[in-house]
């Protein structure tokens, strides 16, 4: 390795790992010692990450304020280090951070709150998709129907929230005063996707959280329809499969509709 690779190296680690090591290549300033000014070098790192992560989480960072967020933001600096050398995958991991984290784990709508913004973000950069149309539907003779297997749209995904972040984060978005923190008796089902080039969001409710997963997964309608009819009347589980089949169509949450075995 040449010096000059190694003094490369040498500072990198400095910056990364706070590895003090170059130090020794660096000379005093009149005015300040060689830590400080390598100190600069340090900071700025660091503040541009958090500033990147407050891009990502504009609605995390209104909620907890410019001194908390960035407290929180330098303290996943220093646990998670930038391993990609683009800035829009740094943050990726900040929900499973503030989950695993005190003292932000002692506040789970923060881990929610930061799951659904970096979900809308991911829906906004998912790959483009063929949008089935109700229209399409009209293809397939009704004796297909409970062989048809449906593939969601490259920006849908799923989310559960054990808070009322999802009330959190529209209070926030609308410059409303948001409610307080609450953990819900039950999880809170998400779908969210892209529409047309805006991302979006709402509550399923338990029972069309199950059928979605279940068609994400390939399973045919007909097997859908006699899993709704264990959620509630029976007789009433195919015009209610139905109905949220019409709603993923109309919202534009499927991609592809096909017979399968």
């Amino acid at each position: 390795m040449s010096d000059f690779a190694r003094q490369q190296s040498e500072f990198q680690r400095g910056i990364l790992d706070g590895d003090d090591t170059v130090l020794a290549e660096i000379l005093d300033s009149p005015r300040e010692k060689r830590d400080v000014l390598f100190g600069v070098y340090r900071y700025a790192y660091g503040s541009r990450l958090v500033e990147a992560m407050r891009n990502d989480h504009e609605l995390l960072h209104l909620y907890l304020g410019d001194e908390m967020f960035d407290e929180m933001g330098h303290a996943y600096v220093k646990a998670r280090p930038s391993a990609h050398p683009n800035l829009r995958w740094f943050s990726q991991g900040l929900p499973d951070f503030l989950k695993s984290t005190g003292p932000y784990a002692e506040h789970p709508e923060l881990s929610d709150l930061a799951a659904l913004e970096k979900a809308l973000n991911d829906a906004f950069d998912a790959a483009e998709g063929k949008v089935v149309e109700l229209a399409d539907m009209a293809g397939f003779a009704p004796e297909v129907w409970s062989s048809l297997r449906f593939k969601p749209h490259p920006s849908a995904a799923r989310l559960d929230v054990a808070t009322n972040a999802a009330a959190i984060w529209l209070a926030l978005k609308n410059e409303e005063t948001p409610p307080g923190a609450a953990g819900l008796e039950q999880p809170a089902h998400l779908l969210i996707w892209r529409q047309d080039s805006t991302p979006m969001f709402r509550e399923l409710s338990a029972e069309e959280a199950m059928m979605w997963d279940e068609a994400a997964n390939g399973i045919r309608f007909g097997v859908l329809c006699e899993m709704l009819a264990t959620y509630d009347d029976p007789d009433g589980a195919a015009g209610r499969g139905a109905g949220y089949l019409r709603g993923w169509i109309k919202a534009g949450l499927l991609t592809d509709v096909s017979v399968g075995p």
